[in-house]
């Protein structure tokens, strides 16, 4: 059964995912070269492995990474999903402020001149 998230929940499990600096290079790792097994890019970073664990299952849970096993092998790859979602809601905002600044141009230019 597929369990349905509002999309604001969604947005915010994203965001709060992606408010962790170490997280946000794990996933840059993870777009930069693809398919990655969890002791690779433990490599990285100068915490434990358990600690990376951690980071990924976050990422996991808010979509951004996911876990499949190729023979032995557990690799985690980048899901851009969740990321298109924040730049949809990116352009929602700046549409938001273009039409507010198109207002005021228009206000601006009905307005009879003080000179």
């Amino acid at each position: 059964m597929v369990e349905r998230v509002p999309d604001d929940q969604k947005l915010t499990a994203i965001l709060k995912a992606m408010s962790d600096p170490r997280r946000r290079e794990l996933l840059t790792l993870l777009v930069q070269h693809g398919p990655t097994r969890v002791t690779d890019l433990a490599r990285h970073f100068d915490v434990s492995l358990n600690a990376v664990s951690k980071h990924i299952k976050v990422l996991e849970a808010a979509g951004l990474v996911r876990r499949r096993t190729e023979w032995r092998e557990h690799l985690i790859e980048p899901d851009m999903g969740p990321v298109r979602e924040i730049d949809r809601w990116f352009q929602d905002l700046r549409s938001i402020w273009a039409q507010r600044l198109d207002a005021l141009d228009e206000l601006l230019e009905t307005e009879p001149d003080d000179e």
